[in-house]
């Protein structure tokens, strides 16, 4: 398992960290997710947030998994009524997140590693 996260954070959630890292991580695939915020509600550590509108905060907001604080319980990915949120193995779900990703408000990722309709791509 690596023992540094390969990314930098955005912005300090004043939240408690978990006790040690997951077997898995949940990483959700924001092309497919409406915002609903279903998963929160389910969240036993409180690691998802919500990514607000590009233009609006209101309209076309998304969820993100913040991966440092995620426990792997797979309530999330459970029920999704979209089937967007994912299970994976640390290392491979740390590395394929930024692809999966629209718009990140905890990670400050490589543009070109993110989804082909993240707004920070050119």
């Amino acid at each position: 398992m690596a023992d540094e996260f390969p990314y930098e954070t955005k912005i300090e959630i004043d939240k408690a960290p978990r006790p040690k890292p997951p077997k898995q991580v949940a990483v959700i695939d924001q092309t497919g997710c409406t915002g609903c915020e279903a998963c929160i509600a389910f969240c036993p550590v409180d690691c998802i947030e919500i990514v607000p509108g590009p233009k609006h905060p209101d309209f076309m907001k998304l969820v993100e998994v913040d991966l440092e604080r995620c426990i792997g319980c797979q309530l999330c990915a459970r029920y999704c009524p979209w089937e967007t949120i994912d299970m994976w193995g640390w290392e491979e779900g740390v590395e394929v997140a930024p692809s999966l990703t629209v718009r990140s408000l905890l990670y400050d990722y490589d543009p070109e590693q993110m989804h082909e309709a993240a707004e920070s791509r050119s």
